[in-house]
């Protein structure tokens, strides 16, 4: 409990810190930056902290933490005093700290709501993980292991636990953040672990909400005085809500099919419609129950796993992952898709902000023709940078998403033309320079395991498959597009069906070009498989077509919500010549005034939501990302993930125009389906929940802290671990084993590095290669007999400490005659035994 609450104190007041700061710099949205202040001001923190720690102007301690908040709160007076000076010059009447409590008090409503929502969401997550805080199975280990090391590295960059020499090879910003937080409120990492997964449900919570505050509040097409737009968006306060339900709650079909297959509808002997829809586990015969909630299992684990793919000779690939937030929580791994949350919602924020004009001042100054202010430029690429080392996939989403907003700005004020493409390059090739730059410490030391693209002939997304992963959001979107074009909203069909049909077909000349290129380039990538599919390239494409046109209900279903979207896009644009429809008066400031913005332009970045969504959906159909799968199971998941997050708030923002909008029978009609989507959608979060919490009554009792379990179940190794937490600093010698798996936990609890961890991980992050013959050492260094063998090993790679407990022990045969004659015990305590090098 006191660790819960001195995160949310830190976290709390970390918002309010940075909030003055994010008052100025996002003066377009209406909450001002107020929903977003506590995951900015922790990218802030965390991005001076780690340069300062990298360049050796800080350590890793307390007192670099402190010396990046007082950089933090420097910034923040910063904005004041910018603002005061303004007030010298006679720019603005209002006082900066005047305007800043005037706008808390008139926005007290928007500010106790995000207060309350925040503390439900990271209490209601944190208590979920006290029901079952065990970092086990999964990934949760290696994640642990990165927040360990981080925590226990002396100097930046921290070092890989699991590759006893080297540095961490990954994009780890997360983790960065969830030790600093650690250390600061001296949580043990085994607590941080779960805390962290609460706050990253509580700040995502909260940017959703905002995210859906700020479109609902810009929705209207005149706000006549200050008095009535802080009605309007007093209005918008309850509905909001609906943002995080549908981003972090809302599940695919799979759990409310689960349900469905328990209690035996739709089943009969031979063809039926489960061995059509060809889910796994769930084609197979009910069991004879009259359970509501499934019983096999890990049942809640097959909702990832809804997409198949197959050959063309109908051998599965293995799964492909279909991820959702929903499943991330319940399974509850802290991996790098689940910490960027947050900061994906943030960069969502920073392209609002740029869309709706809050960068565009005109006293300020430009880089060249680009319509950026210089802060806003700087917060674009400290925003783009920061998700690149936070989860490197998400710049597509970011970066994507910041260019259109900028080039949709530009569509106001000069309408449609070759210029916007002009405007893509101006933004995003500076953008993208400046961000490398910013995070050049992390560069050069990352080596991706990402080797080009593939061409995905033969893996097109069955259409059922596809209903059954995103219908919970597809039918809000698809009544939202049918109500806009009933409404008359002005739309430009015949542009959006031909730029939709371009994509379309730029699609498929990529993913021919390609396959030529791959099969010219690299043969062995293809022969082989080609060879085993159908004998010749030839045949190969046509069956992988024949397959395509079996499974077309995939490609008309998404061509179905791409072509309104840009037909509604394609016709917002507005003549300049009617003056631009921003009144400002100072540098990054927008004056509240009449007709501040024009109408639609909620609409229009909510159509823009859903364009970048589906195109996240659409690529992964024609090609995926080269790694060491070798099929596109990476490429579903982080580009559904990405896409989940964007549909959801498109979802909500149109399910609450659609309810203020609809009239009698029409509104009678979709609140029907709506109810039917919220009961599938929800389904599986209350029963995951309920089945991964034991129905909320864990066997040992609430505890947030992983190393109770560890106590519990293993009081020796228990006891190592203790001891190592306080002993001098060394390479620790353990037996080396599989993935997933007790392999590699004295490194992953203390925080030492050992020679080698999971093996096949640091294959993934660098080149195996560099493992050399560690596996083959630490064999030898416990199973020699011969002193001067293992005393080179141990000099090979500085081993200061040898474990030598029960897992070594049944590994290999050991040999420890050797280390008693020429080293010292220096722990001892049943089956274990630590002998120390001088």
């Amino acid at each position: 409990m006191f660790s819960f609450l001195s995160w949310y104190i830190l976290v709390t007041l970390l918002g309010w810190l940075t909030f003055p700061l994010a008052y100025r710099l996002f003066p377009a949205l209406a909450d001002r930056g107020y929903t977003l202040s506590r995951a900015f001001g922790l990218l802030l923190w965390g991005y001076v902290f780690w340069l300062f720690a990298s360049l050796g102007l800080a350590q890793n301690n307390i007192g670099g933490l402190l010396l990046g908040l007082v950089v933090l709160g420097g910034l923040s007076g910063w904005a004041i005093v910018k603002r005061q000076s303004e007030i010298v010059n006679r720019l603005s009447p209002i006082p900066f700290g005047h305007d800043v409590i005037n706008w808390i008090s008139e926005n007290r409503r928007l500010v106790i709501t995000t207060e309350i929502l925040f503390l439900l969401a990271f209490g209601f997550m944190a208590f979920v993980r006290a029901c079952n805080p065990e970092i086990l199975g999964t990934e949760k280990p290696m994640e642990l292991m990165f927040i360990n090391g981080i925590m226990n590295s002396p100097v930046f960059p921290p070092r890989d636990l699991w590759l006893s020499g080297y540095s961490i090879s990954y994009y780890y910003f997360g983790y960065v953040m969830t030790s600093m937080l650690a250390l600061f409120t001296g949580t043990p990492a085994t607590a941080a672990f779960n805390l962290m997964i609460a706050l990253i449900f509580g700040l995502s919570a909260v940017g959703a909400y905002g995210i859906l505050y700020n479109l609902l509040s810009n929705h209207q097409s005149k706000i006549d005085n200050r008095q009535s737009q802080i009605v309007n968006r007093k209005s918008k306060i309850a509905p909001s809500l609906l943002a995080p339900l549908f981003l972090l709650l809302m599940s695919n079909a799979e759990g409310f099919l689960e349900v469905l297959h328990m209690r035996g509808l739709f089943w009969k002997d031979g063809s039926n419609f489960w061995t059509w829809l060809d889910i796994p586990e769930l084609r197979d015969a009910p069991s004879q129950t009259a359970a509501w909630i499934p019983e096999r299992f890990w049942w809640w684990w097959r909702a990832s796993r809804v997409i198949q793919d197959y050959d063309l000779q109908n051998s599965s690939t293995g799964d492909v992952i279909s991820e959702f937030p929903a499943f991330s929580f319940i399974l509850g791994d802290l991996h790098p898709h689940v910490l960027a949350m947050p900061f994906v919602l943030l960069a969502v924020t920073v392209a609002l902000n740029l869309f709706l004009g809050g960068w565009k001042g005109k006293n300020d100054l430009y880089f060249g023709q680009l319509q950026v202010s210089k802060t806003g430029f700087f917060i674009i690429s400290l925003m783009l940078g920061g998700l690149a080392f936070l989860n490197t996939w998400d710049i597509l989403i970011a970066g994507a998403l910041i260019v259109f907003s900028y080039v949709l700005a530009r569509v106001r004020e000069a309408g449609w033309g070759w210029e916007r493409l002009e405007d893509i390059f101006l933004l995003g090739i500076p953008m993208v320079l400046t961000a490398y730059v910013m995070y050049l410490p992390f560069f050069i030391g990352f080596d991706s395991q990402a080797g080009g693209f593939l061409p995905s002939f033969m893996y097109p997304t069955r259409g059922a498959q596809l209903w059954v992963m995103w219908g919970t959001l597809f039918v809000p979107l698809v009544a939202y597009l049918i109500y806009l074009r009933g409404n008359k909203t002005p739309a430009h069909w015949r542009a959006g069906i031909f730029a939709s049909l371009g994509i379309v077909l730029a699609l498929f000349v990529i993913m021919f070009a390609v396959g030529f290129l791959v099969l010219r380039l690299r043969p062995d990538l293809v022969q082989p498989l080609i060879q085993a599919q159908a004998g010749d390239a030839g045949r190969f494409i046509a069956d992988s077509m024949i397959r395509r046109l079996a499974h077309i209900g995939s490609l008309l279903t998404l061509l179905a919500l791409l072509i309104p979207t840009l037909s509604f896009l394609f016709a917002d644009e507005a003549s300049p010549s009617s003056g631009s429809p921003f009144i400002i008066n100072t540098a990054d400031q927008v004056q509240e005034g009449p007709s501040l913005f024009r109408q639609g332009s909620g609409q229009s970045f909510a159509l823009l939501l859903i364009f970048i969504g589906t195109l996240l959906i659409l690529g992964p159909e024609f090609v995926y990302l080269r790694d060491n799968f070798n099929y596109r199971i990476n490429t579903i998941f982080k580009f559904y993930y990405q896409a989940w997050v964007l549909l959801s708030i498109a979802s909500a923002y149109g399910t609450i125009i659609l309810f203020q909008s609809l009239r009698r029978r029409m509104n009678r009609i979709f609140s029907v389906l709506f109810t039917f989507v919220l009961v599938v959608g929800l389904t599986y979060p209350t029963l995951g929940v309920f089945t991964r919490t034991n129905g909320f009554q864990p066997p040992f009792g609430y505890s947030l802290d992983d190393f109770d379990r560890v106590q519990r179940e293993n009081p020796e190794e228990a006891g190592v671990i203790l001891w190592l937490l306080s002993a001098p600093d060394g390479v620790v010698a353990e037996a080396v084993g599989g993935a997933y798996s007790a392999y590699a936990r004295i490194s992953i609890y203390t925080g030492l590095p050992t020679v080698l961890g999971w093996g096949n991980h640091e294959g993934q992050w660098r080149e195996y290669a560099l493992q050399g013959s560690r596996q083959q050492d630490i064999e030898t260094l416990y199973t020699t007999p011969d002193w001067f063998i293992a005393q080179e090993i141990i000099n090979r790679y500085d081993i200061r400490y040898i474990y030598i407990g029960g897992l070594e022990r049944t590994t290999y045969p050991v040999n420890e005659d050797k280390f008693k004659q020429f080293l010292k015990p220096v722990f001892q305590q049943g089956n274990v035994t630590i002998y120390e090098v001088p």
